[in-house]
Protein backbone atom coordinates (compact mmCIF):
# COMPACT_ATOMS: atom_id res chain seq x y z
CA UNK A 1 0.00 0.00 0.00
CA UNK A 2 1.37 3.40 -0.96
CA UNK A 3 0.14 6.69 0.44
CA UNK A 4 0.83 10.13 -0.93
CA UNK A 5 -0.29 13.17 1.06
CA UNK A 6 1.13 16.40 -0.41
CA UNK A 7 1.09 19.62 1.52
CA UNK A 8 -2.49 20.40 2.52
CA UNK A 9 -4.29 22.86 0.29
CA UNK A 10 -7.02 25.23 1.45
CA UNK A 11 -10.22 23.45 2.39
CA UNK A 12 -12.95 23.39 -0.19
CA UNK A 13 -15.73 25.91 0.01
CA UNK A 14 -18.37 24.93 2.58
CA UNK A 15 -21.59 23.47 1.23
CA UNK A 16 -24.92 23.17 3.03
CA UNK A 17 -25.03 19.66 4.43
CA UNK A 18 -25.29 17.80 7.67
CA UNK A 19 -22.34 16.70 9.77
CA UNK A 20 -23.23 13.07 9.12
CA UNK A 21 -22.98 13.61 5.38
CA UNK A 22 -19.51 15.09 5.77
CA UNK A 23 -18.35 12.16 7.89
CA UNK A 24 -19.87 9.36 5.87
CA UNK A 25 -19.60 10.68 2.31
CA UNK A 26 -17.25 13.66 1.99
CA UNK A 27 -14.39 12.69 4.31
CA UNK A 28 -13.80 9.32 2.69
CA UNK A 29 -11.40 7.58 0.31
CA UNK A 30 -12.80 6.55 -3.07
CA UNK A 31 -11.53 4.32 -5.83
CA UNK A 32 -11.09 6.42 -8.98
CA UNK A 33 -9.11 4.18 -11.39
CA UNK A 34 -7.35 0.87 -11.84
CA UNK A 35 -3.62 1.51 -11.96
CA UNK A 36 -3.37 -0.60 -15.13
CA UNK A 37 -5.67 1.82 -16.98
CA UNK A 38 -3.85 5.02 -16.04
CA UNK A 39 -1.32 6.53 -18.44
CA UNK A 40 1.78 7.92 -16.75
CA UNK A 41 2.52 10.05 -19.81
CA UNK A 42 -0.64 12.18 -19.75
CA UNK A 43 -3.17 13.63 -17.29
CA UNK A 44 -6.58 12.01 -16.77
CA UNK A 45 -9.83 13.72 -15.81
CA UNK A 46 -12.23 12.33 -13.22
CA UNK A 47 -15.19 13.71 -11.28
CA UNK A 48 -15.70 12.70 -7.64
CA UNK A 49 -18.71 13.95 -5.69
CA UNK A 50 -19.10 16.75 -8.25
CA UNK A 51 -15.46 17.77 -7.73
CA UNK A 52 -13.56 17.80 -11.03
CA UNK A 53 -10.11 16.24 -10.62
CA UNK A 54 -7.03 15.76 -12.75
CA UNK A 55 -4.98 12.62 -12.04
CA UNK A 56 -1.33 12.58 -13.11
CA UNK A 57 1.93 10.80 -12.45
CA UNK A 58 4.60 12.79 -10.60
CA UNK A 59 7.79 11.11 -11.78
CA UNK A 60 9.95 13.17 -9.44
CA UNK A 61 8.33 11.53 -6.41
CA UNK A 62 7.06 8.33 -8.10
CA UNK A 63 3.52 8.99 -6.97
CA UNK A 64 0.07 9.60 -8.42
CA UNK A 65 -1.30 13.07 -7.80
CA UNK A 66 -4.84 14.41 -7.78
CA UNK A 67 -5.47 18.12 -8.20
CA UNK A 68 -8.62 20.16 -8.61
CA UNK A 69 -9.03 20.26 -12.38
CA UNK A 70 -8.77 24.02 -12.68
CA UNK A 71 -5.78 26.24 -13.32
CA UNK A 72 -5.57 29.04 -10.69
CA UNK A 73 -4.62 31.47 -13.47
CA UNK A 74 -7.65 31.48 -15.79
CA UNK A 75 -9.67 28.49 -14.52
CA UNK A 76 -9.27 26.19 -17.53
CA UNK A 77 -9.12 22.40 -16.99
CA UNK A 78 -5.60 21.14 -16.37
CA UNK A 79 -6.64 17.71 -17.63
CA UNK A 80 -6.52 19.21 -21.14
CA UNK A 81 -2.84 19.98 -20.61
CA UNK A 82 0.24 17.76 -20.70
CA UNK A 83 3.22 16.58 -18.69
CA UNK A 84 6.12 18.72 -19.81
CA UNK A 85 9.79 17.83 -20.24
CA UNK A 86 10.35 18.26 -16.49
CA UNK A 87 7.55 15.80 -15.73
CA UNK A 88 5.33 18.54 -14.29
CA UNK A 89 1.70 19.29 -15.05
CA UNK A 90 1.46 22.07 -17.63
CA UNK A 91 -1.67 24.13 -18.28
CA UNK A 92 -2.79 24.08 -21.93
CA UNK A 93 -3.78 27.77 -21.95
CA UNK A 94 -0.66 29.72 -20.94
CA UNK A 95 1.82 27.02 -19.96
CA UNK A 96 1.86 27.54 -16.20
CA UNK A 97 3.52 24.48 -14.64
CA UNK A 98 2.89 22.74 -11.31
CA UNK A 99 4.86 20.19 -9.31
CA UNK A 100 3.45 17.35 -7.22
CA UNK A 101 2.77 19.62 -4.23
CA UNK A 102 0.58 21.89 -6.34
CA UNK A 103 3.14 24.69 -6.33
CA UNK A 104 3.43 26.77 -9.49
CA UNK A 105 6.98 26.44 -10.83
CA UNK A 106 6.86 28.34 -14.12
CA UNK A 107 4.97 31.27 -15.64
CA UNK A 108 6.31 31.77 -19.18
CA UNK A 109 4.71 35.21 -19.57
CA UNK A 110 6.44 36.65 -16.48
CA UNK A 111 9.97 37.97 -16.04
CA UNK A 112 12.05 36.19 -13.35
CA UNK A 113 11.12 38.62 -10.55
CA UNK A 114 7.42 38.54 -11.39
CA UNK A 115 7.46 34.76 -11.67
CA UNK A 116 9.21 34.31 -8.33
CA UNK A 117 6.69 36.57 -6.60
CA UNK A 118 3.64 34.95 -8.22
CA UNK A 119 4.83 31.38 -7.67
CA UNK A 120 5.38 32.10 -3.98
CA UNK A 121 1.77 33.20 -3.58
CA UNK A 122 -0.77 30.67 -2.37
CA UNK A 123 -3.13 31.96 -5.06
CA UNK A 124 -0.98 30.37 -7.77
CA UNK A 125 -1.11 26.92 -6.17
CA UNK A 126 -3.45 24.09 -7.15
CA UNK A 127 -5.71 22.42 -4.67
CA UNK A 128 -4.19 19.00 -3.89
CA UNK A 129 -6.18 15.92 -2.88
CA UNK A 130 -4.48 13.10 -0.92
CA UNK A 131 -3.96 9.95 -2.96
CA UNK A 132 -3.18 6.33 -2.11
CA UNK A 133 -2.63 3.12 -4.02
CA UNK A 134 -3.62 -0.35 -2.84
CA UNK A 135 -4.75 -3.65 -4.37
CA UNK A 136 -4.25 -2.32 -7.89
CA UNK A 137 -6.45 0.76 -7.42
CA UNK A 138 -5.85 4.48 -7.12
CA UNK A 139 -7.80 6.10 -4.27
CA UNK A 140 -8.50 9.80 -3.71
CA UNK A 141 -9.65 11.39 -0.44
CA UNK A 142 -12.59 13.68 -1.22
CA UNK A 143 -12.62 15.81 1.92
CA UNK A 144 -10.26 17.92 4.01
CA UNK A 145 -6.68 16.66 3.48
CA UNK A 146 -5.82 16.73 7.17
CA UNK A 147 -8.46 14.08 7.83
CA UNK A 148 -7.07 11.60 5.29
CA UNK A 149 -4.48 9.92 7.54
CA UNK A 150 -7.14 9.02 10.11
CA UNK A 151 -9.49 7.41 7.61
CA UNK A 152 -8.80 3.79 6.56
CA UNK A 153 -8.67 2.87 2.90
CA UNK A 154 -11.72 0.90 1.67
CA UNK A 155 -9.93 -2.30 0.71
CA UNK A 156 -10.91 -5.97 0.94
CA UNK A 157 -8.71 -7.50 3.66
CA UNK A 158 -9.01 -10.99 2.18
CA UNK A 159 -7.28 -9.85 -1.01
CA UNK A 160 -4.10 -9.24 0.96
CA UNK A 161 -3.74 -13.03 1.11
CA UNK A 162 -1.70 -14.69 -1.68
CA UNK A 163 -3.09 -16.93 -4.39
CA UNK A 164 -5.88 -14.78 -5.87
CA UNK A 165 -6.54 -14.55 -9.59
CA UNK A 166 -8.42 -11.28 -10.09
CA UNK A 167 -10.42 -10.11 -13.12
CA UNK A 168 -11.48 -6.46 -13.17
CA UNK A 169 -13.87 -4.24 -15.05
CA UNK A 170 -15.38 -0.77 -14.66
CA UNK A 171 -18.03 1.41 -16.24
CA UNK A 172 -19.62 4.80 -15.71
CA UNK A 173 -23.27 4.08 -14.94
CA UNK A 174 -26.27 6.43 -15.30
CA UNK A 175 -27.46 5.84 -11.74
CA UNK A 176 -26.74 6.95 -8.21
CA UNK A 177 -24.10 5.07 -6.20
CA UNK A 178 -26.78 3.92 -3.74
CA UNK A 179 -28.92 2.53 -6.57
CA UNK A 180 -25.94 0.49 -7.76
CA UNK A 181 -25.26 -0.74 -4.21
CA UNK A 182 -28.91 -1.73 -3.76
CA UNK A 183 -28.65 -3.73 -6.95
CA UNK A 184 -25.44 -5.64 -6.23
CA UNK A 185 -26.37 -6.30 -2.60
CA UNK A 186 -29.77 -7.67 -3.66
CA UNK A 187 -29.12 -11.38 -4.28
CA UNK A 188 -32.74 -12.21 -5.12
CA UNK A 189 -32.86 -10.44 -8.51
CA UNK A 190 -30.10 -12.48 -10.17
CA UNK A 191 -32.16 -15.51 -11.36
CA UNK A 192 -34.65 -13.25 -13.16
CA UNK A 193 -32.79 -10.14 -14.29
CA UNK A 194 -29.69 -12.06 -15.33
CA UNK A 195 -31.40 -15.16 -16.70
CA UNK A 196 -29.15 -16.61 -19.44
CA UNK A 197 -26.18 -14.47 -18.45
CA UNK A 198 -25.16 -15.19 -14.84
CA UNK A 199 -28.44 -16.60 -13.53
CA UNK A 200 -31.27 -19.05 -14.16
CA UNK A 201 -34.95 -18.46 -13.34
CA UNK A 202 -35.32 -22.00 -12.05
CA UNK A 203 -32.84 -21.17 -9.26
CA UNK A 204 -35.13 -18.53 -7.72
CA UNK A 205 -36.02 -19.24 -4.08
CA UNK A 206 -36.60 -17.42 -0.77
CA UNK A 207 -33.45 -15.84 0.65
CA UNK A 208 -33.22 -16.62 4.35
CA UNK A 209 -30.25 -14.41 5.21
CA UNK A 210 -29.39 -12.69 8.49
CA UNK A 211 -27.60 -9.45 9.33
CA UNK A 212 -24.69 -10.43 11.58
CA UNK A 213 -23.46 -6.91 12.44
CA UNK A 214 -24.38 -3.32 11.66
CA UNK A 215 -23.35 0.19 12.57
CA UNK A 216 -21.99 3.47 11.20
CA UNK A 217 -19.32 1.63 9.21
CA UNK A 218 -21.81 -0.60 7.38
CA UNK A 219 -23.05 -4.15 7.94
CA UNK A 220 -22.27 -7.82 7.40
CA UNK A 221 -24.64 -10.64 6.50
CA UNK A 222 -24.68 -14.42 6.18
CA UNK A 223 -26.78 -16.41 3.74
CA UNK A 224 -26.46 -19.91 5.09
CA UNK A 225 -28.09 -21.73 2.18
CA UNK A 226 -26.36 -19.66 -0.49
CA UNK A 227 -27.01 -19.39 -4.25
CA UNK A 228 -28.53 -22.05 -6.50
CA UNK A 229 -30.70 -23.43 -3.72
CA UNK A 230 -27.70 -24.36 -1.60
CA UNK A 231 -25.67 -26.11 -4.30
CA UNK A 232 -22.69 -23.76 -3.96
CA UNK A 233 -22.40 -23.22 -0.22
CA UNK A 234 -22.95 -20.32 2.18
CA UNK A 235 -22.37 -16.75 1.05
CA UNK A 236 -21.09 -13.95 3.29
CA UNK A 237 -21.64 -10.28 2.49
CA UNK A 238 -19.92 -7.12 3.70
CA UNK A 239 -21.01 -3.56 3.11
CA UNK A 240 -18.16 -1.18 4.00
CA UNK A 241 -19.87 2.20 3.94
CA UNK A 242 -20.25 4.25 1.96
CA UNK A 243 -19.07 2.82 -1.37
CA UNK A 244 -17.75 -0.76 -1.09
CA UNK A 245 -19.42 -4.16 -0.84
CA UNK A 246 -18.40 -7.74 -1.47
CA UNK A 247 -19.87 -11.23 -1.48
CA UNK A 248 -17.66 -14.14 -0.38
CA UNK A 249 -18.53 -17.68 -1.47
CA UNK A 250 -16.61 -20.94 -1.31
CA UNK A 251 -17.85 -23.52 -3.83
CA UNK A 252 -16.55 -26.76 -2.38
CA UNK A 253 -14.10 -28.53 -4.64
CA UNK A 254 -14.09 -25.68 -7.17
CA UNK A 255 -13.02 -22.25 -5.91
CA UNK A 256 -13.40 -19.48 -3.43
CA UNK A 257 -15.08 -16.63 -5.32
CA UNK A 258 -15.47 -12.99 -4.34
CA UNK A 259 -17.67 -10.40 -6.03
CA UNK A 260 -16.31 -6.97 -5.13
CA UNK A 261 -18.02 -3.71 -6.13
CA UNK A 262 -16.95 -0.13 -5.57
CA UNK A 263 -19.67 2.45 -6.31
CA UNK A 264 -17.86 5.78 -6.65
CA UNK A 265 -20.28 8.75 -6.74
CA UNK A 266 -19.62 11.15 -9.61
CA UNK A 267 -22.64 13.46 -9.61
CA UNK A 268 -26.40 13.03 -8.99
CA UNK A 269 -27.59 10.08 -11.04
CA UNK A 270 -24.10 8.95 -12.09
CA UNK A 271 -21.41 6.75 -10.55
CA UNK A 272 -18.43 4.70 -11.63
CA UNK A 273 -18.62 0.98 -10.99
CA UNK A 274 -15.40 -0.89 -10.24
CA UNK A 275 -16.18 -4.60 -10.25
CA UNK A 276 -13.60 -7.19 -9.22
CA UNK A 277 -13.86 -10.97 -9.49
CA UNK A 278 -11.15 -12.68 -7.44
CA UNK A 279 -10.82 -16.48 -7.57
CA UNK A 280 -8.84 -19.05 -5.60
CA UNK A 281 -9.23 -22.19 -7.71
CA UNK A 282 -8.76 -25.65 -6.25
CA UNK A 283 -7.56 -27.00 -9.61
CA UNK A 284 -4.65 -25.74 -11.68
CA UNK A 285 -6.59 -26.00 -14.96
CA UNK A 286 -8.88 -22.95 -14.45
CA UNK A 287 -5.91 -20.97 -13.17
CA UNK A 288 -4.16 -21.66 -16.47
CA UNK A 289 -7.14 -21.18 -18.78
CA UNK A 290 -8.79 -18.05 -17.36
CA UNK A 291 -5.89 -15.64 -18.07
CA UNK A 292 -5.89 -16.75 -21.73
CA UNK A 293 -9.11 -14.87 -22.40
CA UNK A 294 -8.28 -11.30 -23.56
CA UNK A 295 -9.33 -8.69 -21.05
CA UNK A 296 -11.32 -6.76 -23.67
CA UNK A 297 -13.39 -9.83 -24.53
CA UNK A 298 -14.12 -10.32 -20.83
CA UNK A 299 -15.27 -6.70 -20.69
CA UNK A 300 -17.71 -7.24 -23.56
CA UNK A 301 -19.31 -10.01 -21.52
CA UNK A 302 -19.38 -7.76 -18.45
CA UNK A 303 -21.17 -5.05 -20.44
CA UNK A 304 -24.01 -7.38 -21.40
CA UNK A 305 -24.58 -8.39 -17.77
CA UNK A 306 -24.54 -4.75 -16.63
CA UNK A 307 -27.00 -3.84 -19.36
CA UNK A 308 -29.37 -6.56 -18.17
CA UNK A 309 -30.71 -4.07 -15.63
CA UNK A 310 -29.19 -0.70 -16.53
CA UNK A 311 -32.30 0.64 -18.30
CA UNK A 312 -34.78 -0.11 -15.55
CA UNK A 313 -32.47 0.92 -12.70
CA UNK A 314 -32.00 4.31 -14.37
CA UNK A 315 -35.77 4.67 -14.70
CA UNK A 316 -36.40 3.29 -11.19
CA UNK A 317 -34.50 6.24 -9.69
CA UNK A 318 -36.85 8.69 -11.31
CA UNK A 319 -39.91 6.80 -10.14
CA UNK A 320 -38.52 6.99 -6.59
CA UNK A 321 -37.81 10.70 -7.00
CA UNK A 322 -41.43 11.32 -8.03
CA UNK A 323 -42.53 9.43 -4.90
CA UNK A 324 -40.50 11.64 -2.57
CA UNK A 325 -36.94 10.37 -3.01
CA UNK A 326 -34.90 8.22 -0.66
CA UNK A 327 -36.44 9.69 2.51
CA UNK A 328 -39.72 8.16 1.27
CA UNK A 329 -38.17 4.83 0.26
CA UNK A 330 -39.96 2.71 2.88
CA UNK A 331 -43.32 4.21 1.86
CA UNK A 332 -42.71 4.09 -1.88
CA UNK A 333 -41.38 0.50 -2.00
CA UNK A 334 -43.12 -2.56 -0.57
CA UNK A 335 -40.58 -5.01 0.90
CA UNK A 336 -42.58 -7.81 2.55
CA UNK A 337 -40.18 -10.77 2.25
CA UNK A 338 -36.96 -11.91 3.86
CA UNK A 339 -35.33 -11.71 0.41
CA UNK A 340 -35.21 -7.90 0.77
CA UNK A 341 -33.07 -8.02 3.90
CA UNK A 342 -29.95 -6.62 2.21
CA UNK A 343 -31.81 -3.66 0.73
CA UNK A 344 -33.49 -2.93 4.06
CA UNK A 345 -30.10 -3.05 5.80
CA UNK A 346 -28.62 -0.60 3.30
CA UNK A 347 -31.47 1.87 3.76
CA UNK A 348 -31.25 1.46 7.51
CA UNK A 349 -27.65 2.69 7.21
CA UNK A 350 -28.79 5.57 5.00
CA UNK A 351 -31.53 6.59 7.46
CA UNK A 352 -29.52 6.15 10.66
CA UNK A 353 -26.03 7.26 9.63
CA UNK A 354 -24.93 8.39 6.21
CA UNK A 355 -27.80 9.82 4.23
CA UNK A 356 -27.40 9.92 0.47
CA UNK A 357 -24.39 11.19 -1.52
CA UNK A 358 -26.17 14.23 -3.00
CA UNK A 359 -28.88 15.18 -0.51
CA UNK A 360 -31.70 17.25 -1.94
CA UNK A 361 -30.20 17.34 -5.43
CA UNK A 362 -32.46 16.57 -8.40
CA UNK A 363 -31.62 13.85 -10.88
CA UNK A 364 -30.73 14.79 -14.48
CA UNK A 365 -33.33 14.11 -17.21
CA UNK A 366 -34.10 10.49 -17.97
CA UNK A 367 -32.12 8.98 -20.81
CA UNK A 368 -33.57 6.83 -23.55
CA UNK A 369 -32.56 3.23 -24.25
CA UNK A 370 -30.15 4.23 -27.03
CA UNK A 371 -28.25 6.60 -24.72
CA UNK A 372 -28.12 3.97 -21.98
CA UNK A 373 -26.47 1.47 -24.32
CA UNK A 374 -23.49 3.75 -25.03
CA UNK A 375 -20.18 2.07 -24.11
CA UNK A 376 -17.48 4.17 -25.72
CA UNK A 377 -17.54 7.13 -23.30
CA UNK A 378 -18.73 5.02 -20.37
CA UNK A 379 -15.84 2.56 -20.63
CA UNK A 380 -13.83 1.95 -23.80
CA UNK A 381 -11.89 5.17 -24.11
CA UNK A 382 -10.87 4.94 -20.43
CA UNK A 383 -9.84 1.26 -20.61
CA UNK A 384 -6.35 0.41 -21.83
CA UNK A 385 -7.39 -3.07 -23.03
CA UNK A 386 -10.60 -2.07 -24.83
CA UNK A 387 -9.25 1.11 -26.42
CA UNK A 388 -6.25 -0.88 -27.64
CA UNK A 389 -8.51 -3.58 -29.10
CA UNK A 390 -10.66 -0.94 -30.75
CA UNK A 391 -7.61 0.67 -32.33
CA UNK A 392 -6.22 -2.65 -33.58
CA UNK A 393 -9.57 -3.69 -35.05
CA UNK A 394 -9.84 -0.41 -36.96
CA UNK A 395 -6.29 -0.79 -38.25
CA UNK A 396 -6.77 -4.41 -39.32
CA UNK A 397 -10.18 -4.06 -40.98
CA UNK A 398 -8.92 -2.43 -44.25
CA UNK A 399 -6.34 -5.18 -44.66
CA UNK A 400 -8.92 -7.90 -44.16
CA UNK A 401 -11.29 -6.19 -46.60
CA UNK A 402 -8.49 -5.84 -49.14
CA UNK A 403 -7.57 -9.50 -48.80
CA UNK A 404 -11.23 -10.46 -49.17
CA UNK A 405 -11.57 -8.34 -52.31
CA UNK A 406 -8.44 -9.85 -53.85
CA UNK A 407 -9.60 -13.38 -53.13
CA UNK A 408 -13.01 -12.69 -54.71
CA UNK A 409 -11.40 -11.10 -57.80
CA UNK A 410 -9.02 -14.03 -58.13
CA UNK A 411 -11.92 -16.45 -57.81
CA UNK A 412 -13.91 -14.62 -60.49
CA UNK A 413 -10.99 -14.39 -62.96
CA UNK A 414 -9.57 -17.81 -62.32
CA UNK A 415 -12.14 -19.84 -64.26
CA UNK A 416 -9.31 -21.72 -66.02
CA UNK A 417 -7.66 -22.72 -62.79
CA UNK A 418 -8.04 -26.17 -61.37
CA UNK A 419 -10.81 -27.01 -58.93
CA UNK A 420 -8.47 -27.52 -55.93
CA UNK A 421 -7.18 -23.95 -56.27
CA UNK A 422 -10.66 -22.51 -56.79
CA UNK A 423 -11.99 -24.41 -53.77
CA UNK A 424 -9.07 -23.07 -51.74
CA UNK A 425 -9.82 -19.50 -52.85
CA UNK A 426 -13.51 -19.95 -52.03
CA UNK A 427 -12.63 -21.27 -48.57
CA UNK A 428 -10.24 -18.36 -48.01
CA UNK A 429 -12.92 -15.86 -49.08
CA UNK A 430 -15.44 -17.49 -46.73
CA UNK A 431 -13.01 -17.30 -43.81
CA UNK A 432 -12.16 -13.67 -44.55
CA UNK A 433 -15.87 -12.83 -44.83
CA UNK A 434 -16.52 -14.40 -41.42
CA UNK A 435 -13.49 -12.63 -39.89
CA UNK A 436 -14.64 -9.31 -41.34
CA UNK A 437 -18.11 -9.81 -39.86
CA UNK A 438 -16.78 -10.80 -36.46
CA UNK A 439 -14.40 -7.84 -36.36
CA UNK A 440 -17.26 -5.51 -37.27
CA UNK A 441 -19.43 -6.90 -34.48
CA UNK A 442 -16.62 -6.57 -31.94
CA UNK A 443 -15.95 -3.00 -33.02
CA UNK A 444 -19.63 -2.16 -32.66
CA UNK A 445 -19.85 -3.87 -29.26
CA UNK A 446 -16.92 -1.80 -27.98
CA UNK A 447 -18.97 1.32 -28.78
CA UNK A 448 -22.50 0.34 -27.74
CA UNK A 449 -24.79 -2.48 -26.67
CA UNK A 450 -27.75 -3.78 -28.61
CA UNK A 451 -30.29 -3.24 -25.81
CA UNK A 452 -31.62 -6.81 -26.06
CA UNK A 453 -31.18 -8.53 -22.69
CA UNK A 454 -30.66 -12.29 -23.09
CA UNK A 455 -33.46 -13.01 -20.60
CA UNK A 456 -35.96 -11.72 -23.18
CA UNK A 457 -34.61 -13.74 -26.10
CA UNK A 458 -37.11 -16.14 -27.67
CA UNK A 459 -37.24 -19.64 -26.27
CA UNK A 460 -34.46 -21.74 -27.74
CA UNK A 461 -32.22 -18.73 -28.48
CA UNK A 462 -28.86 -19.61 -26.86
CA UNK A 463 -27.81 -15.97 -26.54
CA UNK A 464 -25.52 -15.57 -23.51
CA UNK A 465 -22.95 -13.15 -22.22
CA UNK A 466 -20.09 -14.23 -24.49
CA UNK A 467 -19.80 -17.47 -22.55
CA UNK A 468 -20.00 -15.93 -19.10
CA UNK A 469 -21.47 -18.58 -16.78
CA UNK A 470 -23.73 -18.30 -13.76
CA UNK A 471 -22.14 -16.42 -10.88
CA UNK A 472 -22.55 -15.85 -7.15
CA UNK A 473 -25.69 -13.92 -6.30
CA UNK A 474 -25.35 -10.22 -6.86
CA UNK A 475 -22.41 -10.53 -9.25
CA UNK A 476 -22.43 -8.17 -12.23
CA UNK A 477 -20.45 -10.86 -14.10
CA UNK A 478 -18.16 -13.74 -13.31
CA UNK A 479 -16.54 -14.91 -16.54
CA UNK A 480 -15.12 -18.22 -15.37
CA UNK A 481 -15.84 -21.92 -15.69
CA UNK A 482 -19.07 -23.03 -14.06
CA UNK A 483 -18.72 -24.25 -10.47
CA UNK A 484 -19.93 -27.83 -9.97
CA UNK A 485 -23.70 -28.26 -9.60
Amino acid sequence: MALSSPAPAPSQSPRPCEQGWRRHWLHQWYAVAYLDDLDRARPTAFTLLEQDLVLWWDGAHSAWCAFADVCPHRLVPLSEGRLNDRGQLECPYHGWSFDGTGTCTAIPQADPDQAAFACASGRSACRVYPTATAQGLLFVFAGDPERAAGCPLPIVPTLEEPGWLVQDTFRDLPMDALTLLENVLDVSHVPFTHHRTVGRRENAAPVEAEITSSGPEGFTARWQEGPRRGKLGSQFTTYAAPSLMWHDLTAQGFARILTVVYATPIRPGECRLFARFPFQFRSAIPRLLLPLRPRWLQHLGNHIVLEDDQVFLHWQERALERSGGRPAFSRACYLPTTSDIYVRALHDWVDRHGGEPFPGRPLPPRQGPDQLMERDHAHTRHCRACSGAQRRLRQARPWVEAALGLSLVALALGSAWGWPLRIGLAALAAVLWAVRGRMGRWEQQLSRGDGLPPRNAPSGDPRRSHGSPPAPAGAPSTPAPDPPG
